[in-house]
């Protein structure tokens, strides 16, 4: 029994991954932390339904409804949505109403349910009509720039678009990197070293408040379903 995940990562600027999942039988899973908000969409025994996602922060147990299957679109960090402040998604969300197997309703107007090969599509005109937006400074920041404003302005306009600081999302993204570095057999002792932890404490540390698992457990692929695709690395 497992959630049967496939990731990519999108060419987008405003779209870090599409993902799609089965569920085969599993009532609960691990969710990891993620930097980043999204909308999912999932069909269970006939119905469709949608949400809006938030940041997490932490780990923690998630239910699943069993027998769904699941497209999910993670929007790139610094971006959100001009309804609602990423502030109030951070570890919640927002199940959209009236959802159906071809529209769901968003911002006041009805869109097309997306597929895999089509997220795309639908982010783009959710950018065009203004639903999806993003703060520049922060985009300028993220691609390692460094604003004339002062710290305490770019933390404040980080925090607003994101949700999170700075430093809280290096380290979601960080732990997720080391998890999956580790699923696919690397050492310890290389991850910390790659992604500059202090030590393999600090790793243990991390994987336990971020991922929810031991670097043992993710290199045997013990602990049970999880919300992260483990079996392949990321591909573009």
């Amino acid at each position: 029994m497992k959630l049967r995940f496939e990731t990519r990562r999108s060419d987008s600027p405003w779209v870090d991954s599409v993902w799609t999942c089965t569920n085969e039988q599993v009532t609960a899973m691990t969710s990891v932390a993620g930097a980043c908000w999204g909308l999912v969409f999932w069909e269970r025994e006939g119905r469709t339904y949608a949400a809006i996602t938030g940041p997490e922060t932490r780990t923690a147990t998630a239910p699943v409804p069993e027998g769904a299957t699941f497209t999910g679109i993670e929007f790139a960090v610094g971006t959100s949505l001009r309804a609602v402040p990423t502030s109030a998604l951070v570890n919640g969300g927002i199940e959209l109403p009236d959802t159906t197997r071809r529209t769901f309703r968003l911002d006041g107007g009805r869109w097309e349910t997306p597929g895999a090969a089509d997220a795309e599509s639908l982010v783009e005109r959710l950018v065009r009509t203004g639903v999806v937006v993003r703060d520049p400074l922060v985009a300028e920041v993220l691609r390692g720039h460094r604003p004339e404003v002062s710290g305490r302005t770019v933390e404040r306009r980080f925090r607003a678009a994101t949700g999170l600081t700075r430093g809280g999302v290096r380290q979601i993204e960080r732990a997720r990197k080391a998890a999956e570095l580790l699923a696919i057999g690397e050492p310890a002792a290389d991850v910390v070293a790659e992604l500059d932890y202090f030590d393999e404490s600090h790793l243990a540390r991390a994987l336990r408040s971020y991922v929810g698992r031991t670097a043992r457990q993710l290199r045997e692929g013990a602990g049970g379903a999880i919300g992260l695709d483990l079996d392949q690395r990321l591909t573009s």
